[in-house]
């Protein structure tokens, strides 16, 4: 018997306990066997997304309920929380006919989850709300509901979205039920809510209809090559079936031939032999075809609506790395193996573009975020790239009149009442503008502001700073407007090494006084490597190798201990925001170093002597 559909997105913010409630619907309902090993938290496959608790990519999973009248699949897909991998959200959300919205009980709902809740309320999709975390002893489910409520006011809900079901949960312990004092056993009453509440896909045209999907993700498989994932609109999929791909304007991209048609069956993508509509898959056989085009029968003319691909806001430079100690660290430190690695990610992920630089020395990266930069970077580091990263840079536009458009993103900060005051000057100096200021209760303010993508960059160190650790500040692209004009950088200058050697103790501590270190002793050092940063604005020539001289002469008192301050050490995404423009940071399997890409004339005339 061929179960019943039911397609539904789960929509959360970071770490309120999503992936965590998908592994026990996947134990409860018998798609992971309870023998068997899984992975805790198995939607979130890649490394960095279990490190850093977030959802980058979109995945889909599917479990069959089979304790009510008849057996029901229920497709999963998992949305990406952060605003920067959100590039797929309006597309993902076209696959279903309902959502869960997962919120946290001691927390209520928090602005990461507003960005995808808003697109899911705006096509016409009657949520569920999940309040998680109800076993905690800071939860306060009443409020949370009373917050989640609201969120769906000001966001525009219909009354009958507003009329929404309420489940109360603890997904670590594995049940949900429709009051907060149930019988706390199972999952049965989400199974139960999820079925009665999402419609079923609608079919009207039927499996003989001609095939037609709206290709909603992209990845690319060694083995496979692309492999586009969609809803099935009409018709059934077949492998071995000749199909086309048309763009959003109509025009045929290309036509193929469908290698493998993959349904989604527990946490494993299986070939089946046919997929009927409504159904969420995966189709191998295209070679050009993409996101928001759509895979039809031959004989079919017109494309399925679909959204734009939102454009990239910042891009950066990706160069081999070509400093002294090159080729210590990585094994892949080629141009020729770089360039292959960024078309790869390029053709899996449509938010990156990638382009050769003029001189041919170098790759144009662009994407939505530091972020999502910075986990790519992450990523090839991880797999023995050595990198040379420069500062992000804004993808500007020139409108028809000329004039320079640059991002603008929108900003909801929420932040204790008597740090607000700080955090609207700081952001005003960066030439954004309030929008919105109200209470958010709890002795807190929420501030929506705009702002320029660039002023923006290496900020969120500063707001914890500012904010002493409270704030919390969520960012998305708004649109392009004209040029804002020129923003205040760093304040402070660097120290930079002027020769090649070891770091030495007795060195680093007679330059603390000069500003914050960011070396230890014994560490490798090369002439132009940034050790610090000077508590002055100009760049400053120091010498970290220099050793205490001994005499033959008695001290008359004992020589002091070298006590050292611990150097300020940078994350990845830390320091490509904190250098300049005439800066690079090295990226390699073990280390992060910044440096300066020019030196100054006279440590290039010393070079060149050395050299010579």
């Amino acid at each position: 018997m061929t179960p019943a559909l039911r397609n539904i997105a789960i929509i959360a913010h970071v770490d309120h306990g999503k992936t965590t409630l998908v592994d026990e619907m996947l134990r409860q309902s018998g798609a992971v066997r309870d023998n068997a090993e899984m992975a805790e938290r198995a939607m979130d496959s890649n490394d960095i997304e279990r490190e850093r608790g977030i959802t980058i990519l979109a995945k889909c999973t599917s479990v069959v309920w089979e304790k009510g009248d008849e057996p029901v699949r229920l497709n999963i897909v998992d949305t990406p929380g952060h605003a920067d991998f959100g590039g797929e959200v309006e597309r993902i959300l076209s696959m279903v006919d309902g959502c869960l919205l997962l919120i946290d009980a001691a927390e209520g709902p928090m602005p990461q989850t507003k960005f995808v809740l808003s697109k899911a309320l705006a096509l016409g999709l009657r949520p569920i709300l999940v309040i998680n975390k109800v076993d905690r002893p800071s939860a306060d489910p009443d409020k949370a509901l009373d917050a989640a409520f609201d969120l769906f006011a000001a966001l525009g809900a219909n009354d009958e979205q507003l009329d929404f079901p309420v489940l109360y949960a603890a997904g670590r312990d594995g049940w949900a039920d429709k009051t907060i004092d149930g019988p706390r056993a199972d999952l049965d009453a989400l199974f139960e809510t999820v079925v009665e509440h999402v419609p079923a896909p609608d079919v009207a045209e039927g499996p003989d209809a001609p095939f037609r999907m709206l290709a909603t993700t992209l990845e690319a498989d060694p083995f496979l090559g692309r492999i586009l994932t969609g809803r099935i609109i009409s018709g059934t999929a077949k492998p071995g079936v000749t199909m086309k791909a048309l763009s959003r304007d109509g025009k045929t991209i290309e036509q193929a031939r469908v290698s493998k048609v993959l349904g989604f069956r527990g946490l494993k993508r299986q070939p089946v032999d046919e997929a009927l509509p409504g159904d969420i898959i995966a189709i191998a056989g295209f070679s050009k075809a993409s996101v928001s085009d759509t895979l039809c029968d031959l004989t079919a003319t017109e494309p399925l609506p679909s959204q734009p691909i939102d454009p990239p806001t910042l891009s950066i430079t990706i160069a081999p790395n070509d400093s002294p100690l090159a080729g210590r660290e990585g094994d892949k430190v080629q141009s020729r193996v770089i360039r292959e690695r960024l078309m790869r990610q390029a053709e899996g992920d449509v938010a990156i573009s990638v382009t050769e630089t003029e001189a041919k020395d170098g790759f144009e990266v662009a994407g939505r975020g530091e972020l999502q930069l910075g986990v790519l970077i992450e990523n090839m580091r991880r797999e023995g790239f050595e990198l040379a990263v420069s500062r992000p840079r804004v993808v500007t536009r020139t409108d028809d009149n000329g004039q320079v458009l640059e991002p603008i993103e929108e900003i909801v900060i929420d932040v204790d009442d008597e740090y607000s005051g700080v955090v609207i000057e700081k952001l005003s100096q960066k030439k954004a503008e309030l929008a919105e200021m109200k209470p958010a209760g709890a002795g807190k303010t929420r501030l929506v502001m705009h702002a320029p993508s660039r002023a923006l960059i290496g900020y969120h160190g500063e707001f914890l700073t500012d904010t002493r650790g409270t704030g919390v500040m969520n960012r998305s692209y708004l649109e392009h407007q004209p040029h804002k004009g020129a923003i205040e950088g760093r304040r402070n200058g660097v120290l930079i090494s002027n020769g090649d050697g070891t770091a030495v103790p007795y060195a680093i501590w007679n330059l603390e006084e000069r500003g914050v270190m960011f070396i230890s002793p014994g560490e490798v050092l090369y002439e132009g490597m940034i050790v610090g940063e000077n508590a002055k604005p100009d760049d400053l020539d120091v010498n970290p190798l220099k050793a205490k001289q001994l005499t033959n002469m008695r001290a008359s008192g004992k020589d002091e201990a070298v006590k050292l301050t611990p150097p300020h050490r940078m994350s990845l995404e830390q320091a490509i925001a904190y250098i300049g423009d005439d800066e690079l940071v090295e990226v390699t399997p073990k280390s992060i170093r910044l440096r300066k890409i020019a030196l100054k004339p006279h440590l290039r005339k010393r070079r060149a002597k050395e050299t010579a």
